[in-house]
């Protein structure tokens, strides 16, 4: 979650303009607070939830926590203003960074303000805001440019000089391509005098060979790391294994700029489709990408229990954008996720037809059961051929 640093600097982010929880408060409270007052009810200490708005603010015999619109009448300031040890919070003996003095002034400032709390970011809808005013009407080109020079404002910082054009070249490359340019194609980008170069360049690095390849297997790569996509199995002997048909769909996905809502659906239930094509079913590799182990004391039961967690954890990181994987042990401590949510989600991968204990067959082009053969493109037409010419034979 985007946030402020915790500590002194935290100040600095917010006193140009509106405290917001998400950003400002709710770094500290889940920092420093939660712990013993959050989500997790074996936790919990003195019956008190400060991330839940309704019980911090909800009367208590000593007081409210937060009442809002009062900081000195709210028990949160009472005990983190505190000197005494056993009433200052947090107590000395959590092991917790005391709250520093920048910290202690956006909690006065949003308690002030009303104490509102904010949903959770990954349950928020984005929503598009008109682009702010800023102080300097000169240096911004466009609405994007807007939003970043207001940040800059806000922080009493100022733009940067503008990239000379060898730099300018360089990062783009290496922005679409994941590569540096040759010092030809440097020196084309220097001599084309057109005003619009940047822009051509720019359909060039994602339109025409070979650079709309690269950009698709630099795309590619952040997404394969969060589909922990490998190789090789990751346990024990840690031999070979053919995945290497699900990494090129995605890569040919991102070239091809496949829309995401069926980008999604393939990797997910591509081999559930209503006649789901042979690519839909490469597709729902996403899902076998785990690590699978073939040691001879492993216990078969214990690792489809380990996959399914697996499976369980990626689903929330790279779709939900949450760590629900915390939740297996414990409700979450700061992501509205608890145990039984977990174990909800599990029921949908703890079902598959798949050995826990695989055989120790060092092949690395060993293709792990169950798997699909995918014969070559050409073989694929070939065979296409040959079922057309069975149906028009049968009729």
């Amino acid at each position: 979650m985007a946030g402020a640093i915790p500590g002194k600097s935290a100040i600095t982010m917010a006193e140009r303009g509106p405290i917001r929880y998400g950003r400002d408060i709710r770094p500290i409270l889940s920092d420093r607070c939660f712990l013993c007052h959050g989500p997790d009810r074996a936790k919990q200490q003195a019956g008190l939830r400060l991330d839940v708005r309704d019980e911090a603010i909800a009367a208590r015999e000593d007081g409210a926590a937060i009442v809002p619109g009062n900081a000195e009448a709210s028990l949160l300031w009472q005990r983190i203003t505190s000197d005494t040890p056993y009433e200052v919070m947090p107590p000395p003996d959590s092991h917790k960074q005391a709250i520093s003095d920048g910290e202690r002034e956006l909690l006065r400032r949003w308690i002030e303000a009303g104490a509102s709390y904010e949903q959770h970011w990954a349950f928020t809808p984005p929503e598009a805001k008109p682009a702010p005013a800023t102080r300097n009407t000169k240096w911004a080109r466009n609405d994007i440019d807007r939003f970043v020079l207001a940040r800059l404002e806000r922080a009493g910082a100022r733009p940067s000089p503008d990239a000379e054009p060898e730099d300018l070249v360089r990062r783009v490359f290496l922005d679409l391509t994941g590569l540096p340019p040759t010092p030809e194609e440097t020196d084309a980008y220097l001599k084309d005098t057109r005003v619009d170069r940047y822009e051509r360049l720019v359909d060039i690095l994602l339109t025409e060979e070979p650079y709309r390849t690269r950009y698709a297997e630099r795309m590619s790569v952040p997404w394969l790391d969060l589909a922990r996509y490998a190789d090789t199995c990751g346990i024990h002997m840690d031999a070979g294994r053919q995945m290497w048909l699900w990494r090129d769909w995605v890569i040919e996905a991102f070239r091809q700029n496949k829309p995401y809502d069926q980008f999604i659906v393939e990797q997910l239930a591509g081999d559930l489709l209503p006649n789901a094509t042979l690519d839909q079913v490469i597709a729902s590799g996403f899902n076998r990408n785990h690590v699978t182990t073939d040691e001879g004391g492993a216990i078969n039961e214990e690792y489809l229990l380990e996959y399914a967690v697996d499976r369980v954890n990626t689903t929330g990181v790279a779709f939900l954008g949450l760590s629900v994987g915390c939740a297996r042990c414990h409700d979450h401590k700061f992501d509205p996720v608890t145990m039984e949510d977990f174990y909800s989600l599990i029921a949908f991968f703890n079902s598959n037809e798949e050995p826990g204990l695989y055989s120790q067959i060092p092949d690395p082009n060993r293709a792990l059961e169950p798997f699909i053969e995918v014969p070559p493109k050409d073989a694929q037409e070939q065979l296409a051929a040959l079922d057309q010419a069975e149906k028009k034979a049968r009729e």
